[in-house]
Formats: C-alpha cells, structure tokens, sequence
C-alpha cells in the first residue's frame, strides 16, 4: 500500500478526439476524490478545444508546462507511444506512471478504460504496485544528439536512403563483438523486448530481467542470431554506409548521424517507475494480447 495521493498530472496525444471521454471520465473521478488534477499544456489546450462540443470538465484542471511538472503520479491516456512519450517528460523525476489504454495493444498501457470510477479510488488510495523499469543511456562521441537519449524500449541504428546495407562495429566492454552487415541493429532492454525486437526475430525477456538484447534486422548471414549480454556491460557502435549517414531511433525518435559516429550504450543510471494495478502479469499479457501459444488452427 502507498500513501494516499494529492496531485496527478494527466498526459495524453493530441489528437483522437473521439477517445475524450475517457479522460473526461478521469478527470471527473479525481476531482469528485478531492484530488488536484493538473494537466501537460498541450494535451490541455487540445482538450480546451474539445470542451466546446463535449462539455469537457477543463475547470477542474489546471495547466503546466512539461519543464514545471511536479505530482505524486502521472497518468498517460493513450496507447504505447503515448506512454513512450510521457516516460520522456517525467522518468528523470521518478514519478511513477499509470498507462490507462485508449490505444490498440496496450502492453505498456495496460489498464483498461472501463470502470475509471473505481479504478482511480484505488489509485488515489495507493492501492497498487510500483516496478521498475531499466533504461539504455545513449552516448555521442563528440556531438549533441539533439533527441531525448534515454530508451525504454529499444535503440536502433538503421540505414538511411539507400537500399544498400550498412556496416555495424559492434564492442562490448572493450572487445570486439561483431561487424554486423544488415538492413540495421536493434538493442533492447527487457520491457522492449516484445516490440520492435521480437518482430525480427529476437527473444522475449522477462521485464525485470537484467539484460539487454542485440537483435540484427535482416542480416547478410543465416549465421547471424539475436545475443542477449547482463545490462552491465558498455555497448560501443559504429557504423559504415555507403551514403555517408545513418539513422539512429529512440523508442522512434529519429535523428540522421554521420558516419562514423561512435555511439555508446549502457544502462541509464535512473529507472522509469510504471504503476501496476492488477494481478495481471506478464505472462497474462503474453498469451492475451500477443496470443503467445495459442493453437490457431481451426
């Protein structure tokens, strides 16, 4: 049990109008509990426009600029990306999220929309579980990245304009791991393991796990196998391209870099706190969202 919560500052996407009732249905639910509901000012003003024809409860927020953000828990509306999104503003400042899913799979967002009333009693009560979640730091020699540099999903490094493959010098901990000749290189961490990751191939890991994994997109080998390393090892890349650059993606945060450019992963000194509120583990979400075992034949 946590202690009670007095201020939630709500996230959403700025677009989908028709999934406002559900964040309405929240911020009504938390008002009625006495609780101080603050919301980004984007996400805000978006709402504000809504309200004309909605009748939306703007009265009962209050606005804030993502650099001001302070509340006991922070609710992210929306699917998986939004979620990504709101771990960017407030992972930094360890306040735990809750994803509630507007979205379509909703492995991150996993709370359902249905029965907001009860659900934010028990959120305002500190009626659930905090874990933990690791984060890739990315490092540029040299360079400002210019993106938000830490992944709670996965780094990818992958090639740009041209159909021809790029070369990836891959080190770990000081030694040589492989040059990687492919379409690009995926490293993940555990909870982003069952994303981008696993659609090439690579393995499904436990999200408390203490590992990263290195997953080649379409390699120029039938040797070439998704790695799994413990999270406390220093990952160092480089990349050759024949069209002088390449891409380097951030939980889908692009940014082009020269080639050349030595790039170093490691695990982030901080973790993203994600609140849980049911029973509903891993492997639930497993076999119901991603029907991981399902016997599909007919």
């Amino acid at each position: 049990m946590n202690a009670p919560l007095k201020r939630i500052a709500i996230f959403g996407n700025n677009y989908q109008a028709e999934k406002s009732r559900h964040v309405e249905a929240v911020i009504r639910a938390l008002s009625e509990l006495g609780v101080e509901v603050v919301v980004e000012r984007r996400f805000f003003d978006f709402l504000k426009n809504e309200s004309s024809r909605s009748g939306f409860p703007t009265s009962c927020t209050i606005p804030f600029h993502v650099s001001e953000c302070s509340a006991d828990l922070a609710i992210s509306m929306g699917g998986d990306g939004t979620f990504l999104n709101t771990a960017e503003k407030v992972a930094h400042r360890k306040i735990p999220i809750l994803g509630i899913n507007t979205g379509r799979l909703g492995f991150l967002a996993d709370v359902s929309p249905d029965n907001i009333s009860e659900t934010m009693k028990r959120v305002v009560s500190g009626s659930f579980e905090i874990k933990e979640r690791r984060l890739i730091e990315v490092l540029v020699e040299e360079r400002d990245l210019g993106i938000y540099p830490f992944a709670l999903n996965e780094v990818a490094l992958l090639k740009h304009d041209n159909s021809s493959l790029i070369e990836i010098n891959t080190s770990v901990d000081g030694e040589l791991l492989t040059n990687y000749l492919a379409d690009g290189l995926i490293v993940c961490t555990p909870t982003g393991s069952t994303g981008y990751s696993l659609s090439v191939g690579g393995p499904v890991m436990h999200p408390q796990s203490p590992t990263f994994c290195l997953s080649p997109i379409a390699p120029h080998s039938l040797t070439m196998r998704p790695v799994v390393l413990r999270d406390e090892v220093v990952i160092d890349l480089q990349v050759r391209s024949r069209t002088g650059s390449f891409l380097i993606a951030i939980d889908g945060r692009s940014k082009s870099l020269p080639e050349g450019t030595r790039i170093r992963l490691k695990k982030a000194e901080h973790t993203l706190s994600v609140v849980k509120m049911g029973r509903k583990d891993f492997f639930y979400k497993l076999r119901e969202k991603m029907m991981w075992g399902k016997d599909r034949r007919s």
